[in-house]
């Protein structure tokens, strides 16, 4: 099935959900487990109707939710085609579903307070660092390259934060070379980034602002909030 662009995915008007990194995203709130758990069980039969599932947690007041398909079809421009993990039709339809099943239950939606976390290594080298990176982080060499065409590493079972590899040029001196990415809905991006300036940051790139906003502590280590302002969905 066809990744969905960012584009049709704010077209589709999901209005609980937030495409963060590769997947939607929504967290409902939920009176005690008890309440979560039977909400659970209904999401699962929606899903087995539908043949697709999503990746559920119960914390303690909530229940998060991801959708995200592992044979999503990337193309490139000349016409060369990957099986990446990316949002499809199916993400949406089973989103809707959710949606309506959330309403039964009598749930409210809080997606902005859902994150999504990834981590960033620059290097010039990524062909020959990825496989010592895969067998450290997941203990599997299936994982590196795993729902992307590059040497992404990402982990199965979604228990480590996916690692992927940004193009640097050779250099000698030391410099940071990880950084993490928090990637959080439109609407909380700018309360994110004000907090983390009242704590003592510093915006040192708004450049791509606010797709990208690069952020650094007093020691000058940096982080990045990033938002998929594509896919957010457009009123009036």
């Amino acid at each position: 099935m066809d990744m969905l662009r960012s584009a049709l995915i704010a077209e589709a008007g999901l209005t609980d959900w937030r495409k963060l990194a590769q997947g939607l995203h929504t967290r409902y709130l939920v009176d005690d487990f008890g309440v979560g758990a039977r909400f659970v069980v209904a999401v699962g039969e929606a899903g087995d109707a539908l043949g697709h599932h999503p990746r559920v947690s119960i914390g303690k007041g909530c229940v998060d939710l991801e959708l995200v398909s592992d044979d999503a079809v990337y193309r490139e421009d000349d016409g060369t085609e990957h099986v990446v993990e990316w949002v499809t039709q199916q993400d949406v339809d089973l989103a809707r579903r959710i949606t309506e099943l959330a309403a039964d239950h009598g749930l409210v939606a809080d997606p902005g307070s859902v994150s999504e976390l990834e981590l960033g290594l620059d290097t010039a080298h990524s062909a020959a660092i990825a496989p010592m990176w895969a067998a450290l982080l997941t203990g599997s060499a299936a994982s590196r390259g795993r729902g992307s065409p590059s040497d992404e590493i990402r982990d199965a079972t979604v228990r480590v934060p996916n690692l992927w590899f940004g193009d640097a040029e050779e250099h000698e001196a030391p410099r940071q070379r990880f950084h993490v990415e928090v990637y959080v809905a439109p609407e909380v991006a700018g309360q994110r980034i004000a907090d983390a300036l009242a704590a003592g940051g510093t915006v040192v790139d708004d450049s791509n602002a606010p797709a990208v906003t690069v952020i650094a502590d007093p020691d000058g280590n940096k982080g990045i909030v990033c938002v998929d302002v594509a896919a957010a969905r457009q009123d009036g």
